[in-house]
């Protein structure tokens, strides 16, 4: 064979294993761009899906008629401007903004086809729910100070718990949340996340399910979120024991069984409140990864983002006389003013 066409057949042969290597690599092209995840549904029964849907956004109603009508309230009722309800009224902005950045892209995924959301997308709703929820906590280690200066202090209870103090004590829980929330996030969006697009088992961007997709390392992350997740749960809820140690022992010196009851009635609404939150939250945070299960982390998520802003409301108004008398005279008000 000749030199030149030798050098034709090679030139040939490689160009066919160019255009074969090439339509191989095509598909890989097609599948590659930015990252994006979609939620894995609750059902993909039609009946189930609308059943869903209408059962979670009439609990997003009442979480956001509950909390509003607490904010309006304490805002037009000057008998309700103490600490308390001061820390009550932000409490329930903070369960309707927390509520918010979870539950309408959740209905959205629940009613028709799955709806992908990008990684910018997910690490925002990561970071404000993330930031939300400790501002969440914080504020309820802050009302069982509250509780804690009004019934072992009460003569002092004006001088150190003034509206200077209430507001600087609300902006460092927002601050802090805000501060760990960021650097957490942050740290977990800067894992490499194999594929184009990936399937998170949840109905939000948490912690958790997130990092169950990263295809590097995560052990160093792990130790971070148990940090955060401590820093956040448990050392809020340790001072909320501490504050109740004295609070039940100031209690138990009152002389007289009404005081005494009185005294446990408005502790036991922030009481009910903190068990819950903190219990659901714990077992999805402070649990080893490897006993965890992810249908038990939905489940758990679930309460605390349904049943506690839900119960919030329900607690504070049916086992509070102000709050209830308040009520009573806007709903008095109103079918007075509309009464011809």
């Amino acid at each position: 064979m000749s030199p030149c066409l030798e050098l034709s057949v090679l030139w040939t042969t490689d160009s066919m294993f160019y255009r074969e290597g090439m339509l191989a690599w095509k598909p890989a092209l097609n599948h590659s761009g930015p990252t994006e995840f979609v939620f894995r549904v609750f059902t993909t029964v039609p009946e189930f899906q609308a059943l869903l849907f209408l059962l979670f956004l009439l609990l997003y109603l009442m979480i956001l008629c509950g909390n509003t009508a607490i904010i309006g309230v304490v805002c037009t009722h000057s008998s309700l401007r103490t600490p308390m309800y001061f820390f009550l009224s932000n409490l329930s902005f903070v369960e309707i903004c927390y509520t918010t950045v979870v539950v309408p892209l959740m209905l959205s995924n629940i009613w028709g086809a799955q709806k992908p959301i990008p990684l910018a997308g997910c690490g925002a709703q990561m970071f404000f729910f993330l930031t939300l929820g400790g501002a969440d906590c914080f504020l309820l280690a802050i009302m069982a100070y509250d509780r804690y200066v009004a019934i072992c202090h009460p003569l002092h209870y004006a001088l150190i718990m003034t509206p200077k103090l209430c507001a600087q004590m609300v902006a460092g829980a927002l601050g802090l949340a805000l501060l760990l929330s960021l650097q957490l996030t942050a740290l977990i969006f800067t894992l490499p996340f194999c594929g184009h697009r990936r399937e998170i088992n949840h109905f939000l961007c948490d912690v958790p399910p997130v990092l169950r997709l990263a295809c590097a390392d995560i052990r160093v992350h792990q130790a971070v979120l148990y940090v955060v997740s401590i820093l956040v749960l448990t050392v809020p809820f340790l001072l909320i024991c501490v504050s109740y140690v004295f609070i039940t022992s100031a209690i138990l010196r009152i002389r007289s069984a009404e005081g005494r009851r009185r005294a446990f009635s408005t502790c036991s609404s922030h009481l009910a409140v903190v068990l819950l939150q903190y219990g659901c939250c714990a077992l999805v945070y402070l649990r080893p990864q490897s006993s965890s299960s992810v249908d038990e982390d939905r489940q758990f998520a679930l309460v605390y983002t349904f049943i506690t802003p839900l119960l919030n409301p329900l607690i504070y108004t049916l086992r509070n006389k102000d709050v209830k008398g308040a009520l009573r005279k806007v709903i008095s008000t109103k079918g007075t003013s509309e009464a011809p």
